[in-house]
């Protein structure tokens, strides 16, 4: 029997609010454990939760980016369950009445557009975090984290395949990051994400039982997990069993699932109202206010960059997948309007250094200025592509601007017909054996001598100049 998988994520993204959502704490990442907490994020009795205006406006942004209808009325409920990070016993959500409902997100995923719903879009406060102490029994909590403000992303079950869930992840993650409300650092758990997966014959309507993923902490995370876990689950079913409804951990070092406890239902948690809290009620001119402040997002962008830069889809999709780097392409196509040219240099030369150097685009000593100067100085024929790579490399290194560097190592290009005829000259003396062969019918010798000429001059003669000296002497 063929079996299909569905798969549904729950996304949890933390906002870059300044204060948590409830009290004025600061949200900065890094701070030493419980240095960032008061009264109020650590329970104290007697104390009173005070919704940020900020966390509201943020999720607006993301639920306006992502079609949702917006409650104009919504509730805070208390999510009831025990464990160490948890100062209060209960977490500060949204359950029966959510702030957002009912989006979709359209995703390119192999070259198809997919259209993943959105199941509701609420608010929460986090948890604190525990530190495992490797040589003895003991756990230590830090509650710096308790109150940072998230929102839970749910989508409906429409995913089909661990690449389409990779590729919604990251289309929310470049959201997140367009609309300034989340860093979408995975490492630091700014951007994190559980997976409930299940399996069902090929054709039918049913759902099969579900199991939930945690301890998803990158991309290539997910999608291996999710593959592991469907197989795992055909496995079961082919063999006759049952699969069983529980939360599992994935263990990257052994690329498995293992099983964590049986799956809470939504009454295991017993929501109710939160009565320190008065119900949120938003009105049109709040959320049209903040729809206008709204800015390009990847899709508009994608395709503007295909109409008005003539870029194909693809370079289009990888420049626009983040706005910073969108927005250091658009700089450099207005120093140097060769789009195509500035395209790839930014997606093979430069997304390449970055990644060697382990910086951002924002961190890149490459200014897009710098590299504007550098394709012209190509186009212009003062420097070869060749070295143009060379400066390049210092570049990266020095985050000097190329003219400097040409000027100061001599790496302007030679194109004085003569200086070039006079290499040309030497080298065909010095090869008479690869000269009769030349001649003789072996065109691909030709490569050969332009080797050599580019060897003499130091890669500084130019290539076209090269090619058309030597022809002409070689077959004079």
């Amino acid at each position: 029997m063929e079996f299909e998988p569905v798969i549904g994520l729950e996304v949890h993204a933390q906002l870059k609010t300044k204060t948590k959502i409830f009290c004025a704490c600061s949200t900065a990442f890094g701070a030493p454990p419980n240095t960032h907490t008061c009264p109020v994020c650590l329970g104290m009795p007697g104390v009173l939760p005070v919704l940020n205006k900020k966390v509201v406006e943020y999720t607006l942004r993301m639920a306006l980016a992502t079609h949702c209808k917006i409650e104009r009325e919504s509730r805070f409920a208390r999510k009831n369950y025990f464990y160490p990070d948890l100062p209060k016993g209960y977490q500060i959500s949204q359950y029966e009445l959510p702030i957002a409902r009912t989006g979709f997100v359209d995703t390119e995923i192999n070259g198809c557009t997919c259209r993943i719903g959105i199941n509701r879009i609420h608010m929460e406060e986090d948890a604190g975090k525990l530190d495992h102490d490797p040589d003895r029994p003991v756990s230590r909590v830090d509650f710096n984290r308790t109150g940072v403000p998230l929102i839970e992303i749910v989508s409906e079950p429409d995913i089909r395949s661990p690449e389409a869930a990779g590729a919604y992840l990251r289309h929310l993650r470049s959201l997140a990051r367009y609309l300034g409300i989340c860093d979408g650092n995975l490492e630091e758990g700014s951007f994190r994400c559980d997976a409930n997966v299940s399996i069902r014959p090929q054709g039918s309507e049913t759902f099969g039982t579900r199991t939930e993923l945690k301890n998803l902490n990158s991309f290539k995370h997910v999608e291996k997990a999710l593959l592991y876990e469907i197989n795992r689950q055909k496995e079961i079913m082919r063999e006759g069993g049952q699969v069983v409804q529980e939360t599992r951990l994935w263990d990257p070092a052994k690329n498995r699932t293992t099983s964590m406890r049986s799956k809470e239902e939504a009454h295991d948690y017993r929501y109710f109202p939160d009565p320190d809290l008065l119900p949120l009620l938003i009105d049109d001119a709040w959320i049209e206010a903040v729809r206008q402040s709204l800015p390009e997002l990847p899709d508009a962008k994608r395709q503007r960059f295909i109409q008005q830069y003539g870029l194909p889809p693809y370079d289009a999709g990888i420049l626009t997948s983040d706005r910073q780097l969108a927005a250091y392409f658009e700089d450099c196509a207005r120093a140097f309007p060769q789009p195509k040219q500035i395209s790839n240099w930014i997606m093979g030369a430069l997304l390449g250094q970055l990644n060697v150097q382990g910086k951002t685009i924002e961190t890149s000593t490459i200014s897009a200025l710098h590299l504007a100067q550098l394709l012209e100085l190509v186009d212009r024929g003062v420097i070869s592509g060749k070295i143009a790579k060379t400066v390049f490399e210092e570049m990266a290194q020095s985050g000097q601007p190329p003219r400097k560097i040409v000027e100061e190592k001599g790496m302007v290009q030679i194109t004085d017909d003569r200086a070039i005829e006079e290499v040309v000259t030497k080298v065909i003396e010095s090869c008479p054996q690869e000269v009769a062969a030349y001649q003789k019918g072996k065109a691909k010798l030709l490569g050969f001598f332009v080797g050599q000429v580019m060897q003499a001059t130091r890669g500084k003669a130019n290539p076209q100049l090269v090619n058309e000296i030597l022809k002409k002497k070689l077959n004079g």
